[in-house]
């Protein structure tokens, strides 16, 4: 079954790489594109997709404004179709994951993953095959809105101060903030500080993201996360692109991924 799709986020790289990802498929037909929180509204009432991927941070309108405008249209009358299937795209708001997790609301994280992609793709088809979209799509977005309504300290799980890192045969319990970085080779993390290096026993870097703190810990690239205090250089790369040098004793140089380099000039006013 061929499924319509829309693609809505404020960053060109973005919707390119997720289209590319979507039309591999062979049976998503992108129908249109839009780059901020208005145009969303008025391209989902225009083109009445199947499905839409709905960037989270957004100047303006951002991706829960824009449900939240479709919610009152449809209320009103204005909109005389029901609510597409959505799919959130996010970088970095781990509270946001929380509240799609609890409702069933389908998500993907930045940079986006194939097969993470592919299977968003075949639980939207499988709910538009059993006619799960309408009052029920509804009624979850509505509850995620109410979720984010709340004081977020007030909903928020506190990350743990210590980590357990492996060294050799030692289990040694390590602060957050002396972690430089962490990254991901043929399924084991590896955790480098400035003192030491050795492994999670996180099985993916998203689950160790899960227990870091959102404030001080990046996705950079898929391969990577950083702690941005332990950022030493901003390196200009090959077209427009960064790498970021670390302060561990190896001066690390971690890439940034082209879906992540919007954030990294947001982070330091590049």
């Amino acid at each position: 079954m061929s499924i319509s799709a829309l693609i809505v986020d404020d960053e060109q790289l973005a919707r390119d790489e997720l289209k590319y990802l979507l039309e591999s498929l062979g049976d998503v037909d992108v129908v249109a594109e839009g780059a901020n929180g208005i145009a969303a509204v008025d391209l989902i009432e225009r083109h009445h997709p199947d499905l839409v991927f709905l960037d989270v941070q957004m100047p303006g309108l951002d991706g829960f404004a824009v449900i939240e405008r479709l919610m009152e249209h449809s209320r009103s009358g204005k909109q005389q179709h029901a609510l597409p299937q959505v799919v959130f795209a996010t970088a970095y708001d781990h509270y946001a994951v929380r509240a799609f997790d609890v409702n069933a609301v389908d998500y993907l994280l930045k940079p986006f993953d194939r097969d993470r992609v592919v299977q968003t793709v075949e639980r939207a088809r499988n709910r538009i095959a059993a006619n799960a979209g309408g009052a029920q799509m509804e009624s979850q977005l509505g509850e995620v809105l109410r979720l984010l309504n709340r004081p977020q300290t007030a909903e928020r799980v506190h990350s743990p101060a210590k980590l357990i890192v492996q060294a050799q045969s030692r289990l040694l319990l390590v602060d957050q903030s002396e972690i430089c970085f962490a990254a991901i080779d043929e399924g084991v993390i590896r955790v480098v500080t400035q003192a030491f290096e050795g492994h999670s026993k996180c099985r993916t870097l998203e689950e160790l993201q899960e227990l870091l703190d959102p404030s001080h810990f990046w996705r950079a690239h898929r391969g990577f996360l950083v702690n941005i205090d332990h950022i030493r250089e901003v390196v200009p790369w090959f077209k427009s692109s960064y790498q970021l040098r670390m302060n561990d004793k190896q001066r690390t140089e971690i890439p940034v991924s082209r879906a992540q380099t919007k954030r990294l000039r947001e982070l330091f006013n590049l």
